[in-house]
């Protein structure tokens, strides 16, 4: 196996010794000194990617260059145990960036601008602005996700009808859930929880946008209207369900009850179905297009970014480069961990291997250069963002509110967030 020269160690509670801590240096067996990069990021099943990423993909280069590197996983609320490190000084030379905290992270003036320091021509360009603030990029994907629809074949063949494809509007795939939902009282043609996250699409292919130029939200616009109809009159007629209807947590456990015709997902509904419903037979389409003539997505990802106040910004400089190398994320993407965010890889041929999980893979990777693709971020307001408008469509779909009234009172109410958030 590669990279047995480089010592690896998992922060996961031990403490480093004062000396590696205050210098970042530590003495290697020829008399040289070697550069300790940190590298802070989420707990769960990330610390043993990066100790595989670092053995068997870049140790050995990094090793040769005098870099030793430390992971340190932050269990819990990691955006709030990331502020507060950076607020204490305490951070790691390169630190995990999720894209819905960006801007308040990098509005701390705490992480270093990258503009003379990475070539970004490699990688997607929806990707590069979700990071760049201001003029200035402070983060590079290290993978990501989009949205895409996940279905069920042996339904959409019971209803007689098309599985979803490249060609759908809004209106033809109505019309192939109508279908579906026509099997029975218990089937569905659709599960989309009543949470923007999974129905921004709809007003995102509209060509609304959650934050204008002046980082407003505009809910009362026709295009986001008209969006917001189309959807609610797909519970009103039956065709959607929410997930919780079915007993379920989201639409990934909806669609592995057979109930439903078409989740809307990323790719992390792939692993679930291979585990939880192994004898389902699914593919996957990309979004629909609206009357716009455009599809819409969201751009789920998280960059990694460096500590401004690192005593080794070369170093660190460098373990970004290979921590997104096309190596590194060729690595990520054969273990089917997550999308890689370089453009080149497009023509993997893991991509073609024509497996169901490799076409989603393929239609979620494109899902990031196709139409009005948003980063997952929200200024200065953060995710709160969601609670006005999530309340108000769930208001209306259990038919306890109407759509104008009840898109009137989210727009006050996030007026109000982002009054108390600049």
């Amino acid at each position: 196996m590669k990279g047995l020269r480089l010592p690896v160690i998992l922060v996961l509670g031990i403490i480093l010794t004062t000396a590696a801590f205050a210098s970042g240096l530590q003495e290697r067996d020829d008399d040289s000194e070697t550069v300790v990069i940190r590298i802070m990021g989420y707990g769960g099943s990330d610390p043993a990617i990066v100790v595989r990423l670092i053995a068997e993909v870049i140790g050995d280069r990094l090793a040769d260059e005098g870099i030793e590197l430390v992971y340190e996983p932050l269990e819990g609320d990691y955006n709030a145990q990331l502020f507060n490190a950076l607020s204490a000084g305490t951070a790691a030379d390169i630190v995990y960036i999720p894209a819905e905290t960006a801007p308040g992270i990098i509005a701390t003036g705490r992480i270093m601008p990258l503009d003379d320091h990475i070539d970004t021509e490699p990688f997607i360009d929806s990707l590069i602005r979700t990071y760049t603030i201001d003029g200035s990029l402070y983060g590079i994907a290290k993978d990501f996700n989009t949205l895409a629809l996940h279905y069920n074949r042996d339904l959409f063949d019971a209803a007689g009808v098309p599985y979803p494809d490249a060609t759908d509007t809004w209106w033809t795939l109505r019309d192939k859930l109508d279908a579906v939902s026509d099997l029975g009282p218990e089937v569905y043609g659709i599960s989309v929880p009543t949470s923007f996250e999974r129905f921004g699409f709809l007003p995102f292919a509209n060509g609304w946008s959650h934050l204008n130029a002046r980082q407003e939200t505009d809910f009362l616009d026709p295009r986001f209207v008209t969006s917001m109809e189309y959807l609610v009159d797909l519970y009103a007629d039956g065709i959607a369900v929410m997930p919780q209807d079915l007993g379920q947590g989201w639409s990934g456990g909806a669609l592995a009850t057979e109930q439903v015709g078409v989740a809307v997902e990323g790719a992390w509904i792939l692993g679930f179905l291979r585990d939880e419903a192994p004898n389902l037979r699914f593919g996957t389409a990309p979004l629909p297009i609206a009357p716009s003539g455009r599809r819409g997505n969201f751009l789920y990802t998280v960059a990694y970014g460096i500590h401004a106040a690192t005593g080794h910004r070369a170093e660190a400089v460098e373990v970004l480069k290979a921590l997104t190398s096309v190596e590194a994320q060729q690595f990520i993407l054969e273990q089917g961990l997550a999308i890689p965010s370089r453009k080149a890889l497009s023509d993997n041929p893991f991509f073609d291997s024509g497996t169901p999980e490799a076409e989603a893979n393929r239609i979620i990777f494109d899902g990031a250069s196709d139409g009005n693709v948003q980063g997952y971020q929200f200024g200065s307001i953060g995710t709160d963002w969601f609670g006005p408008i999530n309340a108000a469509i769930t208001a209306v779909v259990t038919s306890q509110g109407d759509l104008p009234s009840e898109l009137a009172r989210a727009q006050a109410e996030t007026e109000a967030l982002s009054a108390r958030g600049r």
